[in-house]
């Protein structure tokens, strides 16, 4: 992908791996315009940020996106970057009734929202000489953590969305990526202090040079291996995974 001189859209731009994006790009000279649902963080992240924007969207309602796709055209009409980040991750328990609100919403933010936000600006993308699609999923696409079912499978949808998506853009300017973290030292699951997971600024890095190659799936190293389970001899894989997730962790010396 193309890292400098681009237009961007990043959903969720405000905190974790969204603000990170936003602000690795900024730095690169890209013009990035970020939106979330928490208004102080985007204050807080333009401030960092001389010269970054913001657009009011909810990506949970469709009059939302329509209109902030027609507001962004209008405002930056070579905006050639889509990066779906938006999401949310709560622990859920498939064992059990698992509460409606929670798989509405994770739904509606998630997956809903990604295939909406696309939808609404991939006829402007289509114009532009060179232009993006990035969707963020997760290694838990590929293999689940049980606590939080709902999430992951919002994350497999997503990564079948994005192949889907691919091949039906094929024969026009806009490339389809899909960025897939590990566990990531951020406010989800309160992992901002998790020892077992990478270090924000560490996968920033590793991501920021998958991007500027070829690749259609952007991964670091620590993502690769949880990827590369999926086949004929995923559950007993996975059964180990969470199994091991669920073992009491060392205390710190």
């Amino acid at each position: 992908m193309k890292t400098e001189g681009n237009v961007i859209l990043i959903t969720g731009g405000g905190s974790g791996i969204g603000r990170g994006l936003a602000e690795a790009l900024h730095r690169l000279g890209n013009k990035v315009i970020i939106s979330g649902r928490r208004q102080g963080h985007l204050e807080k992240t333009l401030e960092a940020n001389p010269g970054m924007d913001s657009v009011e969207l909810d990506v949970t309602d469709p009059e939302s996106i329509r209109r902030a796709a027609e507001q962004l055209i209008a405002k930056y009409p070579t905006l050639n970057v889509l990066i779906n980040n938006a999401g949310i991750m709560l622990i859920d328990d498939a064992s059990a009734l698992v509460d409606d609100d929670l798989v509405t919403s994770t739904i509606a933010t998630n997956l809903m929202g990604p295939i909406r936000s696309t939808g609404a600006l991939i006829d402007h993308l289509k114009k532009q000489e060179s232009a993006a699609v990035l969707i963020v999923s997760s290694v838990l696409g590929f293999t689940p953590m049980a606590m939080t079912a709902v999430y992951s499978s919002t994350k497999a949808a997503l990564h079948s969305y994005a192949q889907s998506l691919r091949f039906e853009l094929r024969h026009t300017p806009v490339r389809v990526l899909e960025v897939i973290p590990p566990w990531v030292r951020t406010d989800l699951l309160n992992s901002s202090e998790e020892p077992r997971a990478m270090p924000l600024d560490e996968f920033l890095k590793g991501t920021m040079a998958a991007l500027a190659t070829e690749a259609n799936e952007i991964m670091v190293p620590h993502a690769k291996f949880l990827r590369d389970q999926a086949g004929p001899n995923e559950a007993v894989f996975v059964s180990s995974f969470n199994e091991q997730l669920e073992a009491p962790q060392p205390s710190a010396v």
